[in-house]
Protein backbone atom coordinates (compact mmCIF):
# COMPACT_ATOMS: atom_id res chain seq x y z
CA UNK A 1 0.00 0.00 0.00
CA UNK A 2 1.02 3.29 -0.90
CA UNK A 3 1.48 5.92 2.75
CA UNK A 4 1.75 8.63 3.17
CA UNK A 5 4.61 10.56 5.79
CA UNK A 6 2.33 10.48 8.71
CA UNK A 7 1.29 7.05 7.81
CA UNK A 8 4.54 5.55 7.41
CA UNK A 9 6.09 7.77 10.47
CA UNK A 10 3.11 6.48 12.40
CA UNK A 11 3.52 2.43 11.10
CA UNK A 12 7.42 2.43 11.66
CA UNK A 13 7.42 3.60 15.59
CA UNK A 14 4.73 1.50 16.36
CA UNK A 15 4.79 -1.58 13.82
CA UNK A 16 1.03 -3.00 13.07
CA UNK A 17 1.03 -6.96 13.44
CA UNK A 18 -0.86 -6.81 9.69
CA UNK A 19 2.06 -4.92 7.94
CA UNK A 20 5.04 -7.46 7.12
CA UNK A 21 6.98 -4.99 4.83
CA UNK A 22 8.36 -1.65 4.20
CA UNK A 23 9.61 -0.31 0.98
CA UNK A 24 11.34 3.21 1.61
CA UNK A 25 12.19 4.57 -1.39
CA UNK A 26 13.14 7.29 -3.81
CA UNK A 27 16.17 10.00 -4.59
CA UNK A 28 16.37 10.90 -1.51
CA UNK A 29 18.05 8.12 0.33
CA UNK A 30 18.81 10.26 3.15
CA UNK A 31 15.24 10.34 4.07
CA UNK A 32 14.90 7.03 3.86
CA UNK A 33 17.20 6.05 5.95
CA UNK A 34 16.28 8.52 8.58
CA UNK A 35 12.70 6.72 8.29
CA UNK A 36 14.83 3.27 8.70
CA UNK A 37 15.64 4.59 12.35
CA UNK A 38 12.32 4.99 13.43
CA UNK A 39 11.80 0.85 13.26
CA UNK A 40 15.41 0.63 14.96
CA UNK A 41 13.94 2.54 17.61
CA UNK A 42 10.62 1.29 18.12
CA UNK A 43 12.51 -2.57 17.90
CA UNK A 44 14.75 -1.42 20.68
CA UNK A 45 18.17 -1.69 21.67
CA UNK A 46 18.20 -5.49 22.55
CA UNK A 47 16.03 -6.44 19.60
CA UNK A 48 17.51 -9.12 17.00
CA UNK A 49 18.37 -7.68 13.81
CA UNK A 50 19.17 -9.66 10.20
CA UNK A 51 21.04 -8.21 7.90
CA UNK A 52 20.04 -9.63 4.16
CA UNK A 53 21.10 -8.49 0.64
CA UNK A 54 20.00 -8.48 -2.53
CA UNK A 55 22.27 -11.10 -4.02
CA UNK A 56 21.30 -13.41 -0.56
CA UNK A 57 17.49 -13.08 -1.21
CA UNK A 58 18.41 -14.19 -4.91
CA UNK A 59 20.06 -17.16 -4.43
CA UNK A 60 17.92 -18.26 -1.30
CA UNK A 61 13.97 -16.57 -2.16
CA UNK A 62 12.75 -18.82 0.99
CA UNK A 63 15.08 -16.88 3.44
CA UNK A 64 13.37 -13.97 3.53
CA UNK A 65 10.17 -15.56 4.70
CA UNK A 66 12.09 -17.73 7.49
CA UNK A 67 13.36 -15.19 8.61
CA UNK A 68 9.99 -13.09 9.21
CA UNK A 69 8.68 -15.69 10.68
CA UNK A 70 11.54 -16.90 13.09
CA UNK A 71 11.79 -16.64 16.73
CA UNK A 72 14.56 -15.10 18.38
CA UNK A 73 16.98 -17.42 20.03
CA UNK A 74 17.12 -15.35 23.08
CA UNK A 75 13.72 -14.01 23.30
CA UNK A 76 14.29 -10.49 22.68
CA UNK A 77 12.34 -9.01 19.56
CA UNK A 78 13.81 -9.93 16.05
CA UNK A 79 13.43 -7.40 12.85
CA UNK A 80 14.89 -7.89 9.33
CA UNK A 81 16.50 -5.10 7.53
CA UNK A 82 17.58 -5.52 3.67
CA UNK A 83 20.07 -3.71 1.47
CA UNK A 84 20.95 -3.54 -1.91
CA UNK A 85 17.35 -4.78 -2.78
CA UNK A 86 16.40 -4.81 -6.46
CA UNK A 87 14.10 -7.38 -9.12
CA UNK A 88 16.06 -10.26 -8.17
CA UNK A 89 14.43 -10.29 -4.73
CA UNK A 90 10.31 -9.96 -6.30
CA UNK A 91 10.54 -13.89 -5.80
CA UNK A 92 11.76 -13.32 -2.58
CA UNK A 93 9.37 -10.49 -1.42
CA UNK A 94 5.91 -12.33 -2.82
CA UNK A 95 7.22 -15.42 -1.13
CA UNK A 96 6.95 -12.88 2.46
CA UNK A 97 4.19 -11.44 1.71
CA UNK A 98 2.27 -15.24 0.92
CA UNK A 99 3.27 -17.06 3.59
CA UNK A 100 1.12 -18.14 6.45
CA UNK A 101 2.95 -16.28 9.07
CA UNK A 102 5.30 -13.54 9.29
CA UNK A 103 6.13 -12.17 13.26
CA UNK A 104 9.06 -10.10 12.46
CA UNK A 105 8.71 -6.44 10.54
CA UNK A 106 11.24 -6.27 7.50
CA UNK A 107 12.76 -3.06 5.95
CA UNK A 108 14.29 -2.25 2.88
CA UNK A 109 16.07 0.79 1.60
CA UNK A 110 16.39 0.84 -2.07
CA UNK A 111 16.99 4.16 -3.60
CA UNK A 112 14.82 5.44 -6.89
CA UNK A 113 12.88 3.01 -8.33
CA UNK A 114 11.38 2.93 -11.89
CA UNK A 115 7.54 3.16 -12.52
CA UNK A 116 7.80 0.41 -14.21
CA UNK A 117 9.83 -1.96 -11.35
CA UNK A 118 7.43 -4.65 -10.21
CA UNK A 119 8.98 -4.82 -6.63
CA UNK A 120 7.64 -1.26 -6.34
CA UNK A 121 3.76 -2.26 -7.87
CA UNK A 122 3.76 -5.73 -5.62
CA UNK A 123 4.55 -3.60 -2.74
CA UNK A 124 2.07 -1.16 -3.32
CA UNK A 125 -0.66 -3.22 -4.67
CA UNK A 126 -0.51 -5.68 -1.65
CA UNK A 127 -2.22 -4.69 1.93
CA UNK A 128 0.53 -6.16 4.14
CA UNK A 129 3.04 -3.96 2.76
CA UNK A 130 3.96 -0.29 3.29
CA UNK A 131 5.52 1.80 0.30
CA UNK A 132 7.00 5.22 1.26
CA UNK A 133 9.05 7.76 -1.37
CA UNK A 134 10.90 10.16 -0.09
CA UNK A 135 11.60 13.56 -2.41
CA UNK A 136 14.49 15.93 -1.69
CA UNK A 137 13.18 18.69 0.60
CA UNK A 138 13.27 22.30 -0.52
CA UNK A 139 14.89 24.89 1.36
CA UNK A 140 11.77 25.78 3.60
CA UNK A 141 10.84 21.76 4.22
CA UNK A 142 14.35 21.21 5.10
CA UNK A 143 14.22 24.09 7.58
CA UNK A 144 11.55 22.50 9.41
CA UNK A 145 12.89 19.18 9.36
CA UNK A 146 15.45 20.29 11.07
CA UNK A 147 13.33 22.06 13.23
CA UNK A 148 11.59 19.06 14.21
CA UNK A 149 14.38 16.91 15.18
CA UNK A 150 15.78 19.25 17.51
CA UNK A 151 12.17 19.28 18.86
CA UNK A 152 12.21 15.82 19.22
CA UNK A 153 15.19 15.53 21.42
CA UNK A 154 14.44 18.21 23.59
CA UNK A 155 16.00 21.23 21.34
CA UNK A 156 14.51 24.59 20.27
CA UNK A 157 16.23 25.60 17.12
CA UNK A 158 15.38 28.75 15.75
CA UNK A 159 14.57 29.20 12.70
CA UNK A 160 18.28 31.15 11.41
CA UNK A 161 20.21 28.65 12.81
CA UNK A 162 17.95 25.75 11.28
CA UNK A 163 18.44 27.54 8.05
CA UNK A 164 22.76 27.82 9.09
CA UNK A 165 22.68 23.48 8.90
CA UNK A 166 20.32 22.86 5.92
CA UNK A 167 23.03 24.81 4.06
CA UNK A 168 25.73 23.12 5.96
CA UNK A 169 24.12 19.41 5.30
CA UNK A 170 23.40 20.75 1.93
CA UNK A 171 19.61 19.78 2.79
CA UNK A 172 20.71 16.04 3.11
CA UNK A 173 18.42 15.08 5.61
CA UNK A 174 20.39 12.62 7.92
CA UNK A 175 23.47 15.03 7.52
CA UNK A 176 21.29 17.90 9.27
CA UNK A 177 19.82 14.75 11.78
CA UNK A 178 23.87 15.03 12.90
CA UNK A 179 24.73 18.06 13.17
CA UNK A 180 21.34 18.49 15.43
CA UNK A 181 22.42 15.61 17.29
CA UNK A 182 25.88 17.23 18.09
CA UNK A 183 23.77 20.55 19.62
CA UNK A 184 21.51 17.71 21.53
CA UNK A 185 24.34 16.21 22.74
CA UNK A 186 26.31 19.34 23.42
CA UNK A 187 24.06 21.59 25.06
CA UNK A 188 22.60 18.41 26.93
CA UNK A 189 19.28 18.54 25.58
CA UNK A 190 16.11 16.06 26.40
CA UNK A 191 12.83 16.06 26.61
CA UNK A 192 12.35 16.36 29.30
CA UNK A 193 14.64 19.24 29.94
CA UNK A 194 14.42 21.35 27.07
CA UNK A 195 17.07 23.71 25.96
CA UNK A 196 17.53 26.86 23.63
CA UNK A 197 20.03 26.53 20.65
CA UNK A 198 22.72 29.34 20.00
CA UNK A 199 24.79 30.52 17.53
CA UNK A 200 27.43 29.77 19.62
CA UNK A 201 26.97 26.25 20.52
CA UNK A 202 26.81 25.80 16.68
CA UNK A 203 29.38 27.54 15.39
CA UNK A 204 31.81 25.40 18.30
CA UNK A 205 30.33 22.54 16.66
CA UNK A 206 29.40 23.04 13.34
CA UNK A 207 31.14 21.21 10.09
CA UNK A 208 31.84 24.77 8.79
CA UNK A 209 34.32 25.68 11.04
CA UNK A 210 37.05 23.22 10.15
CA UNK A 211 40.77 24.11 11.98
CA UNK A 212 43.10 22.54 9.04
CA UNK A 213 45.88 22.29 11.61
CA UNK A 214 44.24 20.09 14.03
CA UNK A 215 42.95 17.88 10.63
CA UNK A 216 46.17 15.45 11.09
CA UNK A 217 45.77 14.81 15.08
CA UNK A 218 41.82 14.07 14.26
CA UNK A 219 42.89 11.47 11.53
CA UNK A 220 45.61 10.21 13.35
CA UNK A 221 43.43 9.19 16.49
CA UNK A 222 40.13 8.01 14.35
CA UNK A 223 42.36 5.81 12.23
CA UNK A 224 44.97 4.67 14.93
CA UNK A 225 47.87 6.26 14.33
CA UNK A 226 49.67 5.96 17.44
CA UNK A 227 52.78 7.18 16.21
CA UNK A 228 51.52 9.85 14.43
CA UNK A 229 49.31 11.11 17.06
CA UNK A 230 51.98 11.52 19.73
CA UNK A 231 53.91 13.47 16.94
CA UNK A 232 50.63 16.39 16.06
CA UNK A 233 49.87 15.97 20.67
CA UNK A 234 53.66 17.41 21.18
CA UNK A 235 53.46 19.98 18.20
CA UNK A 236 50.26 21.19 19.36
CA UNK A 237 51.65 21.49 22.88
CA UNK A 238 54.63 23.34 21.42
CA UNK A 239 52.12 25.98 19.89
CA UNK A 240 50.46 26.41 23.49
CA UNK A 241 47.10 25.43 22.30
CA UNK A 242 44.83 24.44 24.57
CA UNK A 243 43.54 20.46 24.71
CA UNK A 244 39.81 21.46 24.35
CA UNK A 245 40.74 22.69 20.72
CA UNK A 246 40.83 19.27 19.45
CA UNK A 247 37.99 18.63 20.73
CA UNK A 248 35.04 19.73 18.71
CA UNK A 249 37.32 18.92 14.95
CA UNK A 250 37.13 15.35 16.34
CA UNK A 251 33.56 15.41 17.14
CA UNK A 252 32.31 16.78 13.95
CA UNK A 253 34.86 14.11 12.27
CA UNK A 254 33.40 11.05 14.26
CA UNK A 255 29.35 12.38 13.85
CA UNK A 256 30.43 12.42 10.32
CA UNK A 257 31.44 9.05 10.32
CA UNK A 258 28.43 8.00 12.25
CA UNK A 259 26.09 8.82 9.40
CA UNK A 260 27.90 7.76 6.55
CA UNK A 261 28.57 4.28 8.39
CA UNK A 262 24.72 4.60 9.07
CA UNK A 263 24.55 4.64 5.43
CA UNK A 264 27.05 2.43 4.41
CA UNK A 265 25.55 -0.52 6.90
CA UNK A 266 21.91 0.20 4.84
CA UNK A 267 23.18 0.22 1.28
CA UNK A 268 26.59 -1.99 1.73
CA UNK A 269 27.75 0.45 -0.90
CA UNK A 270 30.54 2.32 1.35
CA UNK A 271 31.41 4.60 -2.24
CA UNK A 272 27.89 5.87 -2.40
CA UNK A 273 27.45 6.76 1.55
CA UNK A 274 30.47 8.83 1.44
CA UNK A 275 29.40 10.94 -1.62
CA UNK A 276 26.00 10.99 -0.09
CA UNK A 277 27.10 13.01 2.75
CA UNK A 278 28.43 15.79 0.03
CA UNK A 279 30.37 18.68 1.30
CA UNK A 280 30.82 17.69 4.34
CA UNK A 281 33.52 15.79 2.99
CA UNK A 282 36.27 17.76 2.06
CA UNK A 283 37.43 15.46 -1.71
CA UNK A 284 41.09 15.28 -0.56
CA UNK A 285 40.01 13.11 2.50
CA UNK A 286 37.44 11.10 1.02
CA UNK A 287 39.80 8.34 1.19
CA UNK A 288 41.13 8.89 4.57
CA UNK A 289 37.18 8.90 5.74
CA UNK A 290 36.31 5.97 3.95
CA UNK A 291 38.92 3.96 5.57
CA UNK A 292 37.38 5.27 9.03
CA UNK A 293 34.30 4.68 8.47
CA UNK A 294 35.58 0.62 7.79
CA UNK A 295 37.64 0.89 11.09
CA UNK A 296 34.52 2.02 13.05
CA UNK A 297 31.19 0.32 13.46
CA UNK A 298 28.43 1.71 14.59
CA UNK A 299 28.03 1.13 18.16
CA UNK A 300 31.94 1.53 18.42
CA UNK A 301 31.79 5.29 16.88
CA UNK A 302 28.38 6.14 19.15
CA UNK A 303 30.89 5.23 21.86
CA UNK A 304 33.77 7.19 20.50
CA UNK A 305 31.54 10.43 20.47
CA UNK A 306 30.10 9.80 24.52
CA UNK A 307 33.93 9.67 25.34
CA UNK A 308 34.65 12.68 23.53
CA UNK A 309 31.42 14.98 24.58
CA UNK A 310 32.61 13.56 28.34
CA UNK A 311 36.21 14.84 27.64
CA UNK A 312 34.70 18.21 26.28
CA UNK A 313 33.28 18.97 29.63
CA UNK A 314 35.92 17.52 31.44
CA UNK A 315 38.31 20.43 29.51
CA UNK A 316 35.92 23.33 30.62
CA UNK A 317 37.72 23.76 34.04
CA UNK A 318 41.12 25.04 31.78
CA UNK A 319 44.17 23.78 31.37
CA UNK A 320 45.71 21.00 34.21
CA UNK A 321 44.10 18.55 34.68
CA UNK A 322 41.11 18.66 32.41
CA UNK A 323 43.56 18.50 29.68
CA UNK A 324 45.02 15.38 30.73
CA UNK A 325 42.00 13.80 30.83
CA UNK A 326 41.39 14.64 27.31
CA UNK A 327 44.72 13.41 26.23
CA UNK A 328 44.17 10.22 28.10
CA UNK A 329 40.24 9.86 25.78
CA UNK A 330 42.55 10.48 23.00
CA UNK A 331 44.52 7.64 24.00
CA UNK A 332 42.00 5.29 24.42
CA UNK A 333 40.11 5.95 21.63
CA UNK A 334 43.51 5.42 19.09
CA UNK A 335 44.36 2.57 20.69
CA UNK A 336 40.53 0.92 19.58
CA UNK A 337 41.18 2.25 16.52
CA UNK A 338 44.43 0.77 16.17
CA UNK A 339 42.89 -2.84 17.56
CA UNK A 340 40.13 -2.36 15.09
CA UNK A 341 42.18 -2.09 12.08
CA UNK A 342 44.47 -4.83 12.75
Amino acid sequence: MKANRGQIEKALDAPPADIRFFLLYGPDEASSLVLAKRLERAMGPQAERIDLDGPTLKDDPARLSDEAASFSMFGDKRWVRISGMGEESLPALTALLEAEVAGNPVIAVVGALKATSKLLKLALDHKSALAFISYQPDAREAEQIAIGIAREGGLRLPTELARRIVDLANGDRALMAGEVEKLILYLDAAPDRPREATAEALDALSADNPDTEIAPLVNAVLGGDLKAMHRELVSLSETGAAMASVIRPLLTRAMLIATIRDAFDASGRLDAAVESAGKAVFWKEKGLVSRQVRTWDAPGIARVIQRLLEAERSSRGGRGLGDLLVRHELLAIARQAARERA
